[in-house]
Parts: C-alpha cells; sequence; structure tokens
C-alpha cells in the first residue's frame, strides 16, 4: 500500500480519495510514520479477502446449460 505524505494529501484530497473510490487504498503518513488508511468504503477489512465461491454448493448447473431451449430459439 502506498504511503502518502499528509501535506501532499491536504492538497490532492479530492484525488486521492476518487483513486480511493477506485479500490486503490493508500496510507497518509507524517514524517514517514503511517497515521490513517484511506480506503474504498464497500472494501474489505484488513486481513479479510473477498470470498470467491461463498455460494458453493446453494445450486446446481444443469449438464445441458449449453443446449437448453434451443429448439425454442431456433
Amino acid at each position: 500500500m502506498e504511503a502518502i505524505n499528509i501535506h501532499e494529501a491536504k492538497t490532492r484530497l479530492s484525488q486521492l480519495v476518487a483513486r480511493a473510490a477506485e479500490g486503490e487504498g493508500f496510507l497518509i503518513a507524517k514524517a514517514g510514520k503511517p497515521m490513517a488508511r484511506l480506503t474504498d468504503i464497500d472494501s474489505p477489512a484488513s486481513g479479510q479477502q473477498k470470498r470467491l465461491g461463498f455460494l458453493a454448493g446453494q445450486f446446481k448447473i444443469p449438464n445441458d446449460f449449453d443446449r437448453m431451449g434451443q429448439d425454442w430459439i431456433a
């Protein structure tokens, strides 16, 4: 995660907020020491990942899925 000096963050706040909204979080530092983290409000908490496959086992795709409705389409 990129660290940005607090003075630079004050002068470019709107640009940095736009970057964070796109999912590119960063740290705001004072004298090289991290003071705050700016991330998207919908981003996962620190140490947590977005879950892939969270609906695994909840439904089943039929074997003929790619041929379903082909008579009707034709």
